[in-house]
């Protein structure tokens, strides 16, 4: 099988992260080729992922819009969008402290969610048995 690659991509180890429904999904991969138009990824679950996604590299605090190519059981290949546009670098909390409010408090927020949810699953009675 011929190589379709318009550029050779350098053999990496880098650790990324997956973004996708509007940053309300995500998930850990590792950055195994990479090359300024694509990379190959490795990750456990690979039918869940939309065709278009971010995906961000933090030894490189870039993030990446990429559009899936292939996909296998234990991995994925991706093009990005577009090269100027796609690496942005990502903000750092440390430089932001409005960011990081931000943060704190979205996750005051879903703790506290997540709390009453548990509360309500706590107090629901268990369904009845069929015999």
């Amino acid at each position: 099988m011929s190589d379709k690659r318009k550029e050779a991509r350098q053999r990496t180890f880098l650790k990324g992260r997956i973004i996708f429904n509007n940053g309300a999904s995500s998930m850990d991969c590792l950055v195994r080729d990479l090359s300024s138009i694509g990379a190959r990824l490795a990750l456990t679950e690979t039918a869940t992922l939309p065709e278009m996604f971010d995906l961000f590299i933090p030894q490189k605090e870039r993030t990446y819009k990429a559009n899936l190519r292939w996909r296998r059981a234990d991995g994925i290949g991706v093009a990005f969008v577009d090269e100027t546009t796609a690496a942005t670098p990502v903000p750092s909390p440390q430089a932001d402290p409005a960011a990081m409010l931000t943060l704190i408090r979205r996750i005051a927020e879903l703790e506290a969610e997540n709390a009453a949810l548990r509360r309500l699953i706590a107090a629901t009675p268990a369904p009845a048995s069929v015999a």
